[in-house]
């Protein structure tokens, strides 16, 4: 088949030292989907700012359309039908959604003047054309990161792209919206458009691509068909080990209940009633898994759990005392722990380092200072063996957060919270944009923590992760639990469809457990 685009030899060395690419060569075949893999910080988003021009190599060649280019900025790089989906969204908080996609290339009455009503109309015609829907007038800080990914996404398409690269598109969407997200895919192929898919979800790797890339310690392993490689193969590539992805086993015992949610109900600034009489138990030694369809009051529960947001109604326990009125760091005291859904706003401070970041919950307490003194070289020993314990690759304790990958960057925040030895573990997309051998240490000490008696409460929109997880499964619709699954041996993300699209509900439901 003819090539679009060809890398050769590309090296990358940032300028604390890390390697990011050492002589990378891939081709990338016109009017294909093709997916690039790899563990977190093999090279693979690097690669793609060199040909978004956000980065620029130390040496290579890239061939586009059949000639070198040298790719200078994200301008040049749209210029020449070149459009990318960062997996840090790239949005103006403060824009509506229609003011984001027009963005740089407003439409315009008279040539002065600002034509609000044609973005309207560009908006809502791709919104309808690509099956992803978007709120066109609301600002996107009011929005959940999901449907800020699918503003990405039109965004790319709306600058008619003809080789788009989405990097990690998934991690924030749910499986119905994945499916939606591959059938524009295909569509777009089908049309003339080449994709590079960048993902850690190896199934839909094999869902979606033609052709597979995999990119281990900076180094191209191999490129091969698709369908000549299977799940297990690509992972076994990506880490050099073997993966396992079956359900872990059910706990032989669990406690008392440590974490108690009665009637939380929560209406928000726009007098919408988000939460719904939410109740549940979650007791020691056990896993609750929340399923749902993003936006149907997760974010919002998860908030209120962990002080951000106050409940309209009801009353939460930890440890058998209501946490209502306490703030985030009262309801830290009370050995509770928190992996935020956004690690970028809610995780991390991404211009301090990561020492700084690996304290920020825990910096007042005696072994971190002394008086108004902090004890940095503790700090240090500290940040680095957690930085050894959790696999997370970065040159020094005193690198800025900001030049990690973002699977490094989700791997501090769980580090930081799992290690302060928490009773309750507050969960919420864990894994979310980390490779198969990171997910599968997250998985492992989440399995631990279960097993030293810790009640830990998961969302997460990877229904693969709350099968293979949960000890029990609650289903959210619209701010209501509509299922609870006390026994997941033989449930299904098919047995849990119905339930997150409100189509089915069991009556009179709660997570609550029996004494």
């Amino acid at each position: 088949m003819e090539k679009i685009l060809e890398f050769k030899n590309i090296l990358k060395v940032y300028e604390d030292g890390v390697i990011a690419n050492r002589g990378v060569s891939v081709d990338i075949e016109k009017n294909t989907i093709h997916a690039i893999v790899g563990e977190n910080g093999a090279g693979k988003t690097t690669l793609m700012k060199i040909l978004f021009g956000l980065t620029q190599p130390q040496e290579g060649e890239i061939i586009y359309n059949g000639r070198q280019i040298h790719i200078r900025s994200p301008h040049e790089a749209i210029k020449m039908g070149i459009g990318m989906v960062h997996q840090r969204l790239m949005l103006a908080p403060d824009l509506t959604v229609a003011e984001n996609m027009v963005l740089g290339i407003e439409p315009l009455k008279g040539h002065i003047f600002l034509d609000t009503g044609k973005g309207l109309e560009i908006t809502k015609k791709l919104s309808e054309e690509y099956g992803l829907s978007v709120p066109v007038y609301k600002k996107i800080k009011d929005l959940p990161i999901g449907i800020r990914q699918r503003v990405e996404i039109l965004k790319a398409l709306f600058r008619n792209a003809g080789l788009l690269i989405l990097d990690e598109p998934t991690s924030v969407l749910t499986p119905q919206e994945s499916d939606i997200l591959f059938n524009t895919l295909r569509d777009l192929k089908k049309h003339g458009k080449t994709v590079i898919f960048i993902s850690h979800k190896l199934k839909e790797v094999k869902q979606i691509a033609d052709r597979v890339t995999v990119m281990r310690d900076a180094k191209v392993i191999t490129t091969r068909d698709a369908s000549e490689l299977t799940e297990y193969d690509i992972a076994y590539l990506m880490v050099g080990r073997e993966i396992r992805f079956e359900r872990i086993a059910l706990p032989e015992k669990t406690g008392k209940i440590l974490l108690s949610l009665k009637n939380v109900s929560y209406v928000n600034d726009e007098n919408i009633k988000v939460l719904r009489r939410i109740s549940f138990d979650i007791r020691a030694g056990e896993i609750l898994g929340l399923a749902g369809v993003e936006g149907n009051g997760q974010t919002e529960l998860i908030k209120i759990l962990t002080g951000l947001l106050q409940a309209s109604e009801g009353d939460i326990t930890i440890k058998g005392e209501s946490i209502i009125g306490l703030s985030p760091r009262d309801i830290r005291e009370m050995d509770t722990a928190h992996i935020p859904e956004d690690r970028m706003e809610d995780g991390v401070a991404d211009k301090t380092t990561l020492e700084e970041n690996f304290i920020v919950d825990r910096y007042y307490k005696p072994r971190f200072s002394k008086g108004l003194r902090l004890m940095w070289k503790y700090i240090f020993k500290h940040s680095r063996d957690l930085m050894n314990r959790f696999k997370i690759l970065a040159q020094s304790p005193k690198t800025p957060v900001s030049s990690l990958s973002g699977g490094n960057i989700q791997k501090l925040v769980v580090a930081r919270e799992l290690s302060s030895d928490p009773e309750v573990v507050i969960a919420a997309q864990p894994t979310r944009g980390i490779d198969v051998g990171s997910e599968e240490l997250v998985h492992n000490l989440l399995k631990e923590a279960r097993d030293r008696g810790k009640a830990i409460f998961l969302a997460s929109a990877d229904l693969d992760e709350i099968l293979k997880l949960s000890t029990r499964i609650i289903v959210i619709y619209n701010g209501e639990i509509v299922a609870h699954f006390p026994d997941v041996s033989e449930i299904t993300a098919k047995d849990l469809g119905p339930f997150m699209l409100g189509i089915q509900r069991q009556e009179a439901v709660s997570g609550k457990v029996r004494s």
